[in-house]
């Protein structure tokens, strides 16, 4: 019976993970706690939150296991430095103090960072071995094919593996410098997109374009076998010895040099980011395959940061290749942390994983809950006007006729989301039938690019009377279409052919009785909520579609841009009165920026600049 830590840190999304006797008593990230969005620095605050959920001293752990192994990836590092010598000088001096002054010395590191109560060993996991355990060991299968892909960990870039009660075993992997990964980070980056951060922008980018592209992407820039693997055609990518992404030959190859954030999308970027999700579908599709012919099994498990390409995952899943897949909602670094403990507490100590009756993430929400009185005390202390609300039923009513107002709604519910979506516990909600929604949400509330979609959040009982789905999606990461009947007769006028003024044409249709979640390929990312995972967020759907007849709402991250989601009452109150958002609901009681107005912060502060606005 043993307790583990799981620790992730030092490339990006830090966290920490406390399992128990096989079971996850909680995880979060380190952003959620430090403010600073994708924080790699050693997580703790995650770690403390974790330990205190536990009702845990440093010293009471069995076991500290770190996400993956540090000497390895330094040997691949040198490799890759020695082999692009005298070119990869820059990128070795930059990155070699940080290795020598704490990246080489895990294990004095996290005693020193747990207060030095900590004497016991410290462990390391392979990092696609941590992905592999995140992904099947909450699962609720008690078999599956395992498909991890993401930029590289020491050496893999992506594996495919299987998993059998508590047993887990790589099969195949693939090898840096070819990566799924890092191919998709390279376009993120010659789009003009933060690599680590933006490539969820790209994949929301695609669908206003064509992917003429695609066949050039798969003939000059890497060679595609039928199984999935692939080796990149190298001169193409500056990573290996340079600090950007893409090199010269990439450059003249797509039409000139990558574009700056501050320059308008074009038609051309639109079309690189359609043919780059085409070919990333065209990888995975044969990778999965690949993997039902080497594991027999019908069920797959995916992680990894492209297993958040949920577009991706919708057309696997549609498939029909596997009967079943399951997505670890923390599937990019993050989660390693949970991964990590979940194969020490069944591989080192020897737990036996229970027979599944159902995933055991519990809908995500792992992280840190606040009590009434820690949220009244908060609102006290910053001179807000609130009401507390009689009685749940009179909580849900009054968010539910918000709503109905056409108005922005923050909800700020019991345990913090652990993973990069808000799935109903710090939320931002909205009504989807509102054509103005989806504008008002990206432009006064989020502060960010206008052509980004927005997801919609429904009763699982009623999915698929809208989206084309026979299964669920608790965690936001596959891509379903909207149902026919919820669409509408779209306009025979021509569109205007290229750029942003087709981006504003394409916005501005009314192509949908949802529009503000209904994307322009008739799709939505889905999420599907059930009264078992989150009975309160539940309860206000089933409440919201007794008083409209419509079962979905726009759900988004409860954050501004550049920032992450909100974690306490008073990150959730500094993002309120930074925004046009109009209703605050946090535990039982309702904040209204009418009667707050005083207090209020400017959002010009937060809103920058966009091509689109």
């Amino acid at each position: 019976m043993a307790t583990i830590l799981g620790v992730s840190c030092f490339y990006h999304d830090s966290a920490a993970c406390l399992v128990r006797d096989g079971g996850i008593v909680a995880a979060a990230q380190e952003e959620r706690f430090s403010r600073v969005k994708h924080d790699a620095r050693f997580p703790s605050g995650a770690v403390a939150y974790c330990l205190r959920e536990g009702g845990l001293r440093a010293e009471d752990l069995d076991a500290v296991v770190f996400y993956e192994k540090p000497l390895l990836k330094f040997d691949r590092l040198l490799h890759t430095w020695l082999q692009t010598a005298p070119r990869g000088f820059g990128s070795f001096l930059a990155a070699l103090p940080n290795w020598l002054k704490e990246k080489l010395h895990h294990p004095h590191l996290i005693r020193s960072e747990l207060g030095g109560g900590y004497s016991k060993a410290v462990l390391f996991c392979g990092h696609h071995e941590s992905h592999s355990a995140s992904a099947f060991y909450p699962s609720p299968f008690a078999e599956a094919a395992i498909l991890t892909v993401d930029g590289v960990g020491e050496w893999e870039t992506a594996t495919i593996g299987h998993g059998h009660g508590s047993r887990l075993r790589i099969l195949r992997d693939m090898a840096f410098p070819h990566s799924l990964g890092l191919l998709y980070s390279a376009f993120t980056y010659y789009l003009g997109f933060r690599v680590n951060s933006g490539e969820y922008k790209v994949m929301g980018l695609a669908p206003y374009g064509k992917p003429v592209h695609r066949e050039k992407i798969l003939s000059e820039l890497l060679d595609l076998k039928d199984d999935g693997s692939f080796t990149l055609r190298l001169e193409y990518f500056n990573y290996l010895a340079g600090l950007t992404m893409t090199s010269r030959k990439f450059h003249d190859s797509f039409g000139g040099p990558p574009r700056r954030p501050d320059q308008p999308l074009t038609q051309e970027a639109m079309d690189l980011a359609a043919s780059l999700q085409s070919v990333t579908e065209t990888i995975l599709l044969r990778m999965a395959e690949t993997a039902r012919r080497l594991t027999g099994s019908s069920r797959l498990c995916l992680a990894g940061g492209v297993a958040l390409n949920s577009v991706a995952n919708g057309q696997l899943r549609r498939s029909g290749l596997f009967e079943d897949i399951w997505i670890q909602p923390a599937s990019g670094d993050a989660g390693g942390a949970l991964g990590a403990a979940l194969r020490c507490a069944h591989a080192v100590f020897g737990e036996e994983r229970p027979q599944p009756s159902g995933d055991a993430m519990r809908g995500s929400l792992l992280g840190e809950s606040f009590s009434d009185g820690r949220i009244e005390e908060t609102l006290r202390r910053e001179g807000a006007h609130f009401e507390k609300a009689t009685d749940e039923e009179n909580l849900l009513r009054r968010t539910v006729d918000a709503l109905r107002a056409g108005k922005v709604v923050g909800w700020f519910q019991g345990r913090m989301e652990y993973g990069p979506r808000a799935l109903g516990n710090r939320s931002i909600l909205g009504d989807p039938r509102n054509r103005r929604m989806q504008q008002v949400l990206n432009l006064k509330i989020k502060f960010r690019e206008s052509f980004r979609p927005f997801a919609p959040v429904v009763l699982a009982e009623k999915a698929a009377e809208i989206f084309e789905t026979d299964g669920d999606s608790p965690y936001m990461l596959l891509v379903e279409q909207v149902r026919k009947a919820y669409l509408k007769e779209v306009d025979p006028a021509p569109l205007p052919e290229a750029g942003e003024e087709r981006i504003r044409a394409l916005l501005a249709a009314d192509r949908s009785r949802l529009p503000a979640i209904t994307h322009v390929d008739n799709s939505a990312r889905l999420q599907t909520v059930d009264a078992e995972r989150n009975p309160l967020f539940h309860r206000l759907l089933t409440a919201w579609e007794a008083a409209t007849g419509c079962s979905v709402l726009v759900n988004t991250s409860f954050n501004i841009r550049g920032e992450p989601i909100v974690h306490s009452p008073y990150d959730a109150w500094r993002c309120f009165l930074g925004t046009d958002m109009d209703l605050l609901v946090m535990g039982s009681f309702l904040v209204e920026k009418a009667r707050n107005r005083d207090q209020a912060v400017d959002p010009e502060q937060y809103r920058g600049e966009f091509p689109l606005d």
